[in-house]
């Protein structure tokens, strides 16, 4: 007789991991989401600045500078995105086959449920690798960022 036989429940259980996490990856690429709406924002408001200021002039050094950190900063935040979408479809996809692995466990088909307890294992893993990427890009990306705020805030104690 087979745990599921036994406990409606496991089930279940297979399944609410990938689904906690897949909730996990789609805040954070909520938030993601945001943090690449701020870098266009600023840097369009950097554009306008810098089409006022004179080439040779040392503010259009530092605009640039900052126009090109925060190039930098938006190709960060597409690659978590990425990261995380991939981790949102891969952790659906782990309760799935998790899913479909749990309804042979208890059929004759022993290596079709082998079979998917490994995918389901491998594509879990794949899904946690990717968050953990996704988030250790956005720690670079807010290093950028506190390194942009201290420029600017140099600029402006300099213009006072």
């Amino acid at each position: 007789m087979s745990p599921f036989n036994e406990n409606p429940f496991a089930v279940m259980t297979l399944i609410a991991a990938p689904a906690i996490m897949t909730n996990a990856a789609s805040v954070l690429t909520l938030g993601t989401g945001n943090r690449l709406a701020r870098v266009v924002d600023r840097s369009r408001e950097l554009a306008k600045v810098l089409h006022e200021l004179k080439p040779e002039s040392d503010d259009y050094q530092v605009t640039i500078r900052q126009l090109e950190r925060l190039q930098r900063r938006s190709r960060i935040v597409v690659r978590a995105l990425t990261a995380f979408y991939f981790a949102i479809g891969s952790f659906a996809s782990a309760a799935l086959v998790s899913l479909v692995g749990a309804a042979l466990a208890s059929s004759q088909y022993q290596f079709g449920f082998r079979a998917a307890a490994g995918a389901g294992l491998a594509i879990g893993f794949l899904a946690v690798s990717a968050l953990a990427t996704g988030c250790t890009m956005l720690v670079v990306e807010t290093r950028l960022a506190v390194v942009h705020l201290g420029e600017e805030a140099e600029l402006i104690r300099k213009s006072v």
